[in-house]
């Protein structure tokens, strides 16, 4: 632990940036400085909360931070970013990082050349049930998810691939350690102008196949996510904090087969406060 507190701010302070901000507020490592939003109203309002000063240009952190946290619409991710990568100052962004692939590829390179850390908000990756499965997902052979919520009036500035979709996307890549050699993918807009169900089929070098399906216009919350490998099948149920796992333990008697069960229902952790 550094002896001097990393001086922190967040980047547009809706619904998810507010939270950025508690977290970096809570951390000893960190000393949250300041909040950036263009609109007063809750700029000002999580200052208040949170007694840091709030600022409506986010170009007057420059000097004042040695990291930010950028939680502001999708589409100005790469100007912001881009903007502090430039000034020297660390970068973790929500995802989608970026609007496209080349604006993502262009932020990656440009930390990379003044030597600065870029992280993105991929959240999974410290929900406390997929930290206690990851061990024993050696090889997966198929994978199937399921990512439903109901509709709510934001992040519609892109589809729902990047708005939730992506979360799964994120998982399988860190899981796969293989290229995409495959993809067939529909969806539709229901709701909004944009896609907003959608359903992908992902084929690796490897051999994996995922399926992947996700709906910011169901009547239910479901973030299920589904291994299959030798001998074992694996569920994770993201919102819940439980995994279930069967393995074959011998081979067919008569009508049945012998399998091993085990369930983990785990305290609920704080994967947000995990990722910053």
């Amino acid at each position: 632990m550094s002896a001097t507190p990393l001086r922190c701010a967040v980047v547009g302070v809706g619904y998810l940036g507010r939270f950025h901000a508690q977290k970096y507020k809570a951390l000893p490592e960190a000393e949250l400085v300041g909040v950036c939003d263009s609109r007063e109203e809750p700029g000002r309002q999580v200052a208040t909360e949170l007694g840091v000063e709030w600022l409506a240009n986010y170009q007057d952190l420059k000097g004042k931070v040695d990291a930010v946290t950028v939680a502001s619409t999708t589409s100005s991710h790469y100007e912001i970013a881009k903007f502090f990568l430039e000034n020297g100052i660390h970068v973790h962004v929500e995802k989608p990082m970026t609007s496209t692939s080349a604006e993502g590829l262009e932020l990656c390179q440009l930390a990379e050349k003044n030597g600065l850390k870029l992280q993105v908000g991929h959240i999974e990756r410290f929900n406390p049930a997929f930290v206690a499965a990851r061990e024993k997902l050696q090889r997966p052979l198929f994978i199937e998810c399921h990512r439903l919520a109901p509709f709510k009036p934001r992040g519609f500035d892109v589809s729902v691939v990047l708005d939730l979709m992506i979360h799964d996307l994120d998982v399988i890549l860190s899981l796969v350690n293989s290229d995409p050699v495959d993809v067939s993918a529909i969806g539709t807009p229901v709701l909004t102008g944009d896609i907003d169900i959608a359903n992908a089929r992902v084929e690796f070098a490897s051999g994996t196949v995922a399926n992947i399906t996700a709906s910011r216009v169901s009547q239910k919350s479901e973030r299920k996510f589904r291994v299959f490998q030798g001998n074992q099948y694996l569920s994770m149920d993201f919102g819940a904090g439980e995994v279930r796992l069967l393995t074959k333990t011998g081979e067919w008697g008569g009508d049945t087969l012998p399998l091993d069960q085990d369930v983990w229902s785990l305290e609920k952790g704080d994967a947000l406060l995990a990722e910053t």
